[in-house]
């Protein structure tokens, strides 16, 4: 030995604390399994050695202190005895060797130790007093404490693979080029060497310039056998590949990894089980102008985040209740890039990568975290309320298309378009549209069923199977509805939602019995089997289903306003043999309440003098949907396949803004869309701003439509000035005379700029005028809307009526039809050609009536204009396909004059005015085959009829 270091006292100090006192602490919970045997290796002695004693895994922690100053305090007691284990104990389970005692003289262990006369206390805190020791309160069971990570060091063998391109690892690479290197982590670097005695290592990883760690919870096997792996992605779009022996070693690198690159504000995702962790820059609803960095991690199929906000805290979005996801290029500083759109519950976020690499990593994992994942109800993609998407979709589709179907779900759709169709759904049923059309009835029935009978667990689950029909002993049916709530409240989150909206809709369906023919008896007899799974249904399955039908109100708590709203939507079906048709004129439209889904959409009768105040009511009181006090709603129109929309002003003809879409290169992207316009504050706002200035001007980014001869027009920055009704174009503000002038009378404002034309921003206005299009865009939203309010007043004197004036409510007696494709009323009543059998012909409209002097001059333009109206329907029926292939079943929802008529028999007795109205039909069909358009003779005819509606409406 060498005397110099082994004194009497270390010596003495070994023989005290012995191997068997001192492995009682350094092994106190080391298990039968990982101990060290004979025959092991060299690098595995090296990693046992580096677990034992450098990070403490395998020690037993003292009881009884909770926090350093504890153990600190038990320390400076402890000194001062002739127990050293004791001493050790502590100060290797996170003990301070130089703290302070509160002794002014003896103010370390060391002197009080010295003081006690403790000659191998003094040895051991001697020898000790530099040295670093892990706490006792670890992160997590390897041993890792929060105080100490980014000073943690480790070492051990690892796999390792560098690959360099801008690609993801294929299998093939990771098997040929998967070696062996001594990896060490320390002081932010992870150094990689070519075994444990080189001392120079291979290359370097700065930990700091980690974009994202990915970590694989699948072994992958070599020919060595499995190993476990994780990726980094580097500022450089440099990718290293590293792989563990162990499911522990693996999770203790990933975790040393990802602690010393995430900061402290975003500690919380480091809890997570993270599949990917790292840092992206975003934009959200709180922000749009500018993009800012925040930290996420992927766990499964949510994406928890922390963002750079002051006071953030972490949130989260669950990928598969994603309303939207979709990728869409941005140019940023001469460079496109790749943004990701979240929309989730109304929340939006986007996201992009440092470069392209991580942004592929981090939207591959997000799109495979988002979609189905399995056969169980909760794998699957969900709705805002967790109802599958698919189950959603169905549901939609047959409330829309199929209430009046006679023996709807009874009857089999074809098993290829099926079996395709919910191939579709699993792929992804976000993407998955469907429409009237395309899709058939029979085939979205059994769609639903399928799915239902094909889930992991029954919908009502197989172990509640017993509990349900056991129910049906008790007679008292209040008493049985109560037991049933019970078992529904029991039912896991995603079973409950999706059984409460399945049954929400067989009642809908059970309501049209008196045409569909599916009474709850009947529709307990098609989907008990598919409730429970089970192979056949049984008498007591059947009752319990039916039960559930027949008691939906008072089992999901349904409050009378919901009853009524859903009798309102179904109508069109039980009532339509009341119901009184106000002209011959009147279309069905539908329109959509805030974005263009088929859950949020009405159909409503739209006559000749309908206003735009006059809709947006009907759909808000159809809709059950109150305005708060400072809340304005408008009805806008869209066109352009959604890339431009104007609100219009409330006095507007909403059938004129109609007939103006036949015009249009596509008429069916045109739709109407009810939803929250400005706040009246805002509007009090712009309105007194504009009363002040008198004039409004300013800059914006102004083109027009290129001529086909030339070639390169961009935007360009103009001077505008809205001033006396018209909207002066500068070339710039010192400019004395005006490149262009537009006369406001006559245009139409959208907010929005058509893609093609390319926009420098996202705040765009488009002017349409009989001869020209202005294309303009603002620096901002707050700009946007003054222009157009601006513009607004300029047209009409005012955005929205006065205060105090009610709002004008619908003239027509039952403006909401129900979920009926576009088609026109086709009610007509036998008109004599001699006037003398009528005294008199009244065509009622509001406080609009006919009378007999001028029945010759509007009973054959009444007729006329029924069949110029049905062509419009036609045209914007028309969303599709061509008109020759439209001709569907669906439309056999019309109305008739003969009460007795069975709605389901009209296929086989068409009326006379029906087969004159299909020859009609027919010939129009062959003259416009090739054309979108209406004739210019039929627009122009209906144009004129309605200028004279409004005339005399004025008059009376």
């Amino acid at each position: 030995m060498d005397a110099s270091i082994w004194s009497n006292e270390l010596i003495e100090l070994f023989i005290v604390i012995g191997n068997k006192r001192a492995n009682g602490f350094w092994a106190g919970k080391l298990q039968p399994e990982e101990e060290l045997h004979m025959d092991s290796p060299l690098e595995k002695r090296v990693t046992f050695i580096t677990q034992k004693y450098k990070e403490g895994r395998f020690r037993k922690t003292p009881l009884g202190y909770k926090t350093k100053e504890e153990l600190n305090k038990a320390l400076c007691a402890a000194v001062v005895k002739q127990d050293v284990l004791e001493t050790m104990t502590l100060l290797f389970s996170g003990a301070d060797v130089m703290c302070a005692t509160g002794d002014p003289v003896y103010s370390t262990p060391y002197l009080l130790a010295k003081k006690a006369g403790q000659r191998l206390q003094m040895e051991f805190l001697y020898h000790n007093k530099f040295s670093e020791f892990p706490n006792h309160e670890t992160c997590f069971e390897s041993g890792f404490s929060d105080d100490t990570s980014h000073s943690v060091f480790l070492c051990e063998f690892l796999y390792k693979v560098s690959y360099n391109s801008a690609k993801l690892f294929p299998d093939r690479k990771l098997k040929e080029d998967c070696n062996k290197r001594w990896c060490t982590l320390e002081s932010g670097f992870l150094s990689y060497y070519e075994n444990d005695k080189t001392t120079t290592p291979n290359g370097m990883i700065d930990i700091s310039e980690v974009t994202c760690l990915v970590v694989h919870k699948e072994d992958s096997f070599l020919n060595t056998g499995a190993i476990f792996t994780f990726e980094i992605y580097l500022l450089s779009e440099r990718v290293f590949l590293f792989g563990a022996e162990t499911a522990h070693t693996h999770k203790k690198w990933t975790w040393a990894i990802a602690k010393h690159f995430v900061p402290s504000i975003a500690e919380c995702l480091l809890k997570r089980d993270y599949d990917l962790i790292g840092q992206l820059y975003y934009k959200d609803c709180h922000n749009l102008d500018q993009w800012k960095k925040g930290w996420f991690a992927l766990d499964k199929s949510s994406l928890h985040f922390c963002l750079e906000m002051e006071n953030a805290q972490e949130d989260s979005i669950h990928l598969r209740r994603l309303q939207e996801l979709t990728i869409s290029g941005l140019i940023q500083n001469g460079e496109k890039i790749d943004v990701l759109l979240l929309v989730e519950k109304g929340r939006t976020l986007y996201i992009h990568g440092h470069t392209k690499l991580d942004f592929t990593v981090w939207h591959t994992a997000i799109e495979k975290a988002a979609g189905t994942d399995g056969n169980a109800l909760q794998d699957q993609q969900l709705s805002k309320n967790d109802v599958p998407i698919i189950v959603n979709s169905c549901i939609a589709f047959v409330t829309q298309y199929g209430l009046g179907s006679k023996h709807i779900y009874l009857k089999n759709g074809d098993p290829s378009h099926v079996s395709e169709l919910l191939e579709n759904f699993k792929k992804d049923a976000r993407s998955v549209k469907l429409r009237a059309g395309t899709h058939q009835l029979e085939d979205v029935t059994d769609v639903l069923k399928c799915f239902l009978s094909k889930i992991d667990d029954a919908l009502l689950t197989k172990e509640l199977y017993p509990f349900w029909i056991s129910a049906l002993d008790t007679q008292n049916e209040k008493e049985r509805v109560r037991k049933y709530g019970t078992f529904i409240q029991s039912l896991p989150p995603v079973n409950r939602a999706t059984l409460a909206a399945l049954i929400e809709h067989l009642y809908r369906v059970q309501k049209c019995s008196e045409i569909n023919n599916m009474n709850p008896h009947n529709l307990a007899m098609v989907f008990s089997s598919y409730l429970f799974q089970t192979k056949g249904h049984t008498n007591e399955e059947v009752s319990v289903t039916e039960d559930l039908i027949k008691n939906y109100v008072q089992l999901f708590d349904i409050n009378e306003d919901q009853v009524k709203q859903m009798d309102t939507e179904n109508s069109f079906i039980t009532k339509w043999k009341d119901t009184q048709v106000s002209q011959a004129g009147d279309l069905l439209i539908e329109v959509y309440v805030e974005r263009k889904e088929p859950e949020c959409s009405s159909i409503i009768r739209v006559s000749p003098l309908t206003e735009a105040e006059e809709l947006t009511s009907d759909v808000l009181g159809i809709k059950n949907i109150i305005p708060k006090k400072d809340e304005i709603w408008a009805a806008f129109e869209v066109i352009e396949n959604g890339e431009l929309e104007r609100p219009l002003h409330y006095s507007e003809n909403v059938l004129e803004q109609v007939l103006h879409w036949s015009s249009l290169p596509e008429p069916g992207s045109a739709y109407l869309v009810v939803k929250r316009f400005l706040t009246a504050d805002t509007i009090k706002l712009y309105s007194e701003k504009n009363a002040k200035d008198n004039v409004k001007a300013g800059y914006m980014k102004y083109r027009e439509p290129p001529s086909k001869l030339l070639t390169g027009n961009k935007f360009q920055e103009r001077y505008f000035v809205l001033r006396e009704g018209n909207l002066l174009l500068y070339k710039d503000m010192k400019s004395t005379k005006p490149e262009k002038v537009l006369p406001l009378s006559s245009v139409k404002l959208y907010l929005g700029v058509k893609k093609k034309m390319k926009p420098p921003t996202n705040w765009g206005l488009t002017v349409y005028s009989e001869k020209h299009q202005w294309h303009m865009c603002c620096d901002g939203q707050d700009t946007q809307m003054e222009w157009l309010t601006s513009i607004f007043n300029a047209q009409h004197s005012d955005i929205w009526p006065p205060a105090g004036k009610a709002r004008k409510q619908s003239i027509t007696k039952n403006p909401k039809i129900g979920g009926l494709p576009l088609i026109p009323i086709q009610r007509e009543k036998n008109i004599s050609k001699t006037s003398g059998n009528a005294e008199h012909i009244k065509w009622e409209s509001g406080k609009l009536t006919y009378s007999d002097q001028e029945e010759n001059d509007t009973v054959e333009g009444k007729h006329n204009l029924k069949q110029k109206a049905h062509m419009v329907a036609q045209c914007l029926e028309r969303k599709e396909e061509k008109m020759k292939n439209h001709v569907k079943k669906h439309r056999s929802f019309i109305c008739v004059e003969d009460t007795g008529t069975d709605v389901a028999d009209l296929h086989k007795r068409p009326s006379k005015e029906s087969r004159t109205l299909k020859k009609h039909e027919n010939k129009t069909n062959k003259s416009n085959l090739e054309s979108d358009k209406l004739p210019p003779s039929v627009i122009k005819e209906l144009n004129t009829v309605l200028q004279k509606n409004r005339a005399l409406h004025e008059e009376t």
